[in-house]
């Protein structure tokens, strides 16, 4: 496949062209219509080096909000109340902590300043959310995404402390079911995850919700 290069314009190539990977094209910039535009199509955003790289996998990992698994130890914890849970009341925070987490078989991040400041942005006009944890008023755990209809498209998460994340998913989960969310996009695959019920799809179903769901008076 000849990866494709974008240009100023806003059209991404048909998601059926993405390489096995789902690897769809390179460039562009993380304007505000761009992002939005691409979400609203099924495709995300990784930062390869200096090179914006955008993606859109087949299968894709989602999770149906109704099929959340919660352990017996996290049903424990939640009972507890063992984290103080929010949502949106520290965006920059959290993707601040996204940005700077050490992972597991990853050298650096793709989350860059460029990455940042531009869901900041997203964050400013209503379009990016965060969910966090806090233990003893500290902020151990959190997620954030992008919320358009009754979609979310997930983009990282973080924990500080043992379970931090998973209270964090399992809470915004539930907040988003309430508040009438119908699918939750994970991008990729891990056993995180599909511990926690995501589950794979085929793309083509995926992009058939995304249409259905990604709207604005969905």
């Amino acid at each position: 496949m000849s990866l494709i290069a974008l240009n100023e314009t806003l059209q991404f190539p048909p998601p059926e062209m993405a390489d096995e990977d789902g690897l769809l094209a390179i460039g562009g910039d993380l304007s505000r219509a761009r992002l939005l535009h691409a979400y609203r199509n099924g495709i995300f955003p990784w930062y390869e080096h200096k090179y914006i790289l955008w993606w859109c996998p087949d299968p894709r990992v989602v999770l149906f909000p109704a099929e959340l698994k919660i352990s017996s130890s996290m049903k424990q914890l939640l009972k507890k109340q063992a984290f103080e849970f929010s949502v949106n009341n520290d965006f920059n925070s959290v993707i601040s902590q996204c940005k700077a987490v050490s992972r597991r078989g990853q050298n650096g991040t793709w989350i860059t300043e460029e990455m940042r400041n531009a869901y900041n942005d997203l964050h400013r006009v209503g379009y990016a959310h965060s969910a966090e944890v806090r233990l003893n008023g500290d902020l151990v755990g959190g997620l954030y995404g992008v919320r358009l209809g009754k979609m979310f498209y997930g983009e990282s998460m973080f924990s500080l402390y043992n379970n931090a994340s998973k209270y964090a998913f399992i809470k915004y989960v539930e907040f988003l079911k309430s508040d009438g969310v119908e699918l939750i996009d994970c991008q990729v695959y891990t056993s995180h995850l599909q511990s926690l019920g995501a589950r794979m799809i085929p793309r083509s179903r995926f992009l058939n919700l995304v249409e259905q769901l990604s709207r604005p008076n969905a």
